[in-house]
């Protein structure tokens, strides 16, 4: 299988470098794909340089930030445009190692999974140095999802995951506005609601030790919003279908 994996990248200058050395290292035969929206601290000439020297790596230069997936969405169609048959979504900060990324790829080379999830939240899964606050968050985020959208996943939020062609080009990714966590939690619905199968795996998800994080309240606003939105729509159309069949 060739794999691209995505990296958006917005002042990840420091970080950036460590990530592309840890992928050589422990995944030698990926590519990568550094989505850049125009890093005030010069991310991007850091990205071109290394790709000049490295024939794996590859530069998106986006003319301004726009999000996390706006980002993504053009990751993807640089991937799917290249006959790529796998995709890969990870973050730049370091936060998502590696070494952990073979055996996310094992695991969707087995065939049977059309969106591979590294979770934090199973058995084997962890997360090293996060204040008690931000595991409030993501296990809060994935609960309300498990509830409001039906998602039968441990780590709807997490954003180090990998999808199947054939899964990506079943999705509507020019109609997906959604930011943040709640465009990692809108993949997973879209892909559940088409049919498809979604695997978590454990991994191990360390607090970056470099630059500043992308979290903020907006991000968990929105999040809750549209999961609100779409879990009252769900609730709609299950009411509607209940009442076509009781007058059936």
């Amino acid at each position: 299988m060739t794999t691209l994996v995505v990296v958006p990248t917005y002042d990840e200058a420091e970080s950036l470098p460590r990530l592309l050395d840890g992928l050589a290292v422990h995944a030698p035969d990926v590519d990568v794909l550094v989505v850049d929206d125009a890093s005030p601290d010069g991310t991007g000439q850091i990205a071109d340089r290394l790709a000049r020297l490295d024939p794996r790596v590859h530069v998106l230069h986006r003319s301004r930030k726009e999000g996390l997936g706006v980002a993504y969405r053009a990751g993807f169609a640089w991937a799917l445009a290249r006959d790529y048959d796998v995709v890969v979504e990870m973050d730049a900060d370091g936060s998502h190692r590696p070494q952990d990324l073979p055996v996310i790829l094992a695991r969707v080379a087995q065939g049977d999974a059309d969106l591979v999830l590294g979770s934090r939240w199973i058995p084997g899964g962890s997360v090293v140095n996060w204040p008690w606050y931000r595991r409030l968050i993501s296990r809060g985020g994935t609960w309300y999802a498990q509830k409001a959208l039906a998602i039968p996943v441990q780590d709807a939020t997490g954003g180090f995951r990998a999808f199947r062609r054939a899964t990506l080009e079943s999705l509507p990714l020019e109609r997906i506005a959604s930011q943040g966590y709640c465009f990692q939690v809108d993949l997973v619905r879209r892909v559940l609601s088409a049919g498809m199968s979604v695997v978590e795996v454990p991994i191990t998800f360390v607090e970056r030790t470099q630059g500043r994080s992308k979290m903020s309240g907006s991000i968990v606003r929105e999040a809750f919003w549209r999961v609100t939105v779409w879990g009252v729509r769900r609730r709609v159309r299950w009411l509607k279908a209940r009442r076509r069949g009781t007058d059936a």
